[in-house]
């Protein structure tokens, strides 16, 4: 991957982070306000953030900033194994289309539909560095 495409991918893992640092921020009254505006904008304004909400949406960021680390940890050895990180590709698009299905599920069941939208276009700035540079093909 060239340095365009593994800058890409920085980015993109740079967004993953900020979004589980704005869930993160939702345990905390003085923090909720960007988690709120997240829930707004896929149609739950009128969330009440008690003690249960701020937990399961603080620990998610957690869960989220965590994928952001297993992310860049997994981009940082694809780099290392260049050619030879099909494998690793192949299993990082599994992993990030499971990501997609599942969490679209859940949103449609759960009356946020809307929610799908920003995962697609999460997925879509995934798969155009993918699938533009061939690294799924690599060995």
């Amino acid at each position: 991957m060239n340095r365009f495409w593994s800058n890409w991918m920085k980015v993109w893992c740079a967004g993953v982070g900020l979004f589980g640092l704005v869930l993160c921020g939702a345990a905390f009254p003085a923090a909720e306000a960007p988690a709120r505006l997240v829930f707004s904008l896929i149609g739950a304004p009128d969330l009440t953030f008690d003690s249960n909400l701020r937990f399961s949406v603080g620990l998610m960021g957690a869960v989220t900033l965590g994928w952001f680390l297993t992310l860049l940890a997994t981009l940082k050895a694809a780099a290392l194994l260049g050619e030879q990180a099909g494998p690793v590709w192949r299993l990082l698009t599994v992993s990030v289309a499971a990501w997609y299905v599942i969490d679209g599920a859940i949103s449609a069941a759960t009356g946020l539909a809307l929610n799908i939208a920003p995962n697609t276009v999460l997925l879509a700035g995934y798969l155009i560095p993918v699938l533009s540079t061939g690294v799924l093909r690599g060995r």
